[in-house]
C-alpha cells in the first residue's frame, strides 16, 4: 500500500482518525505532516508517506487496509503523443504528467519519449519508487558502498537510512557534511533518483519551487519531471537520438545507471512504449 498527499478514500479516514485528525478521507499537507511526526517518534523514516512499514505498526501487521481510492486521472487527448495507447502500460497519473514535462524538457518526439519512460520504469520499479531505498544491512553497506564503510564502521550504520546517506553523500554534491544530515535530506528522489543539494538546487530553479526547503516535492509533485531534467541537463537526447536500436538503448542506460544492470529490461520496453507511440 502507499499513502501519500493527493491520497483519498477510507484508509486515509482511518489514519486521520489514528493521528487525531478530521478524517476527511483527503491526505493533505497537514495529514502528512502529522505522519511525520507520528513516523518520527515511533522509530521510522520521517517522510510524510505511509507505506507497508508505517501502516502495520500503526494497525498491526495483520490488520489489512481497504482499497486505495484514487483521485481520477485525466489522460490528455490533444497531445501531440499518441498517450491513450499508453494506457494499462504505465499508470495513468504518469502519463497525465507527461504533455508538460515534454513541453519543459525537450521531448519532442516519440523515440526521445519511448526511451525516457523505458529508463524511468526500470529504475523505479514500475513507475512505483519515488524515493532510495537506503536500508541496507551491514554486509549490504560494505558490499555496495565498501569506500565509506571499512572495517566493522558499517555495525554503527546498518539499517539507519538517516546515518546511511548523511555518511555516503555527506560532503559532496553540493552537501554539508556528514554531521549536517544533509546527505539525507537531499537523497535520491524521483524516477531516476534525483540526488545532492546542488541538484535540487539546479531543479528548483528551472521549475520554479523550491525544492531545497521541500525536497519531498520531487518525490511527490515531480518524480517524472526531475527526471527530465536529468536527461536534459545530462544532454541524453543526442543519445536517444540516434536511433530505436539496442545499442542506442544500451548507450543512454550507461548514461542513466553508471553500467548496464537490468538492459534486457529497459530494452524490452523501450520497444514496447516505442511501437505504441510512433
Amino acid at each position: 500500500m502507499l499513502l501519500k498527499v493527493g491520497s483519498q478514500g477510507e484508509d486515509v479516514k482511518k489514519l486521520q482518525a489514528k493521528l487525531g485528525l478530521t478524517a476527511d478521507g483527503i491526505f493533505g499537507n497537514g495529514t502528512a505532516a502529522k505522519v511525520k511526526e507520528w513516523q518520527a517518534a515511533n522509530g521510522l523514516t520521517a517522510d510524510g508517506i505511509v507505506g507497508d512499514g508505517t501502516w502495520s505498526k500503526m494497525f498491526g501487521a495483520t490488520e489489512q487496509p481497504a482499497q486505495v481510492i484514487k483521485e481520477d486521472v485525466v489522460i490528455p487527448t490533444s497531445s501531440e503523443f499518441k498517450l491513450q495507447n499508453l494506457k494499462g502500460h504505465i499508470p495513468d497519473a504518469v502519463i497525465a504528467q507527461i504533455p508538460d514535462t515534454a513541453k519543459k524538457f525537450n521531448i519532442t518526439n516519440p523515440l526521445r519519449l519511448a526511451h525516457f519512460l523505458a529508463q524511468c520504469g526500470h529504475e523505479s520499479g514500475g513507475f512505483k519508487a519515488v524515493q532510495e531505498n537506503l536500508n541496507y544491512s551491514a554486509d549490504g553497506l560494505k558490499k555496495i558502498f565498501p569506500k565509506y564503510f571499512p572495517g566493522n564502521l558499517a555495525e554503527g550504520y546498518a539499517r539507519n537510512p538517516e546515518k546511511i546517506a548523511s555518511k555516503v553523500y555527506g560532503g559532496r554534491m553540493g552537501n554539508g557534511d556528514e554531521s549536517t544530515k544533509e546527505g539525507y535530506k537531499f537523497r535520491g528522489r524521483g524516477y531516476i533518483q534525483l540526488t545532492g543539494k546542488q541538484n535540487y538546487t539546479n531543479f528548483a530553479k528551472f521549475i520554479g519551487e523550491d525544492t531545497v526547503s521541500n525536497p519531498d516535492l520531487v518525490a511527490t509533485k515531480y518524480p517524472l519531471a526531475s527526471a527530465a531534467f536529468f536527461f536534459d541537463s545530462n544532454k541524453l537526447w543526442s543519445i536517444c537520438d540516434k536511433g530505436a536500436d539496442d545499442d542506442t538503448v544500451t548507450a543512454v542506460t550507461k548514461r542513466v545507471n553508471g553500467g548496464t544492470i537490468g538492459l534486457p529490461d529497459r530494452i524490452k520496453h523501450f520497444k514496447e512504449y516505442y511501437n505504441l507511440l510512433k
